[in-house]
């Protein structure tokens, strides 16, 4: 359970990372008049695990906080993310149930 733990807490750096470097080069674009970064990839990001960067990139960075749409689908996909890992951790680790007998 611990190794798993451990698995799914890197999975969330390496995708908040990415995310957050995502985040940035949007901004970016977006100051400059440039190509930007599609919200839907923003948000599949999000939910592949990337949320807790795209929380702090959205707000160090000040990007996306004011489009309400945005924040909404986001909060959505965060808790969706949350409660697939938790029913997947549940089924997987959750102690099975004795036998009657």
């Amino acid at each position: 359970m611990l190794q798993a733990a451990l698995i799914y807490l890197a999975l969330l750096l390496a995708m908040s990372t990415i995310t957050i470097l995502v985040y940035w080069w949007d901004k970016r674009r977006a100051q400059t008049g440039g190509r930007r970064v599609p919200e839907k990839v923003l948000h599949l990001l999000a939910f592949g695990g990337g949320w807790p960067g795209a929380w702090w990139a959205q707000r160090r960075l000040r990007h996306k906080t004011q489009k309400v749409g945005f924040l909404t689908v986001f909060a959505l996909l965060v808790v969706v993310h949350l409660a697939v890992v938790g029913a997947l951790a549940y089924l997987l680790f959750a102690p099975a149930p004795a036998a009657a007998g």
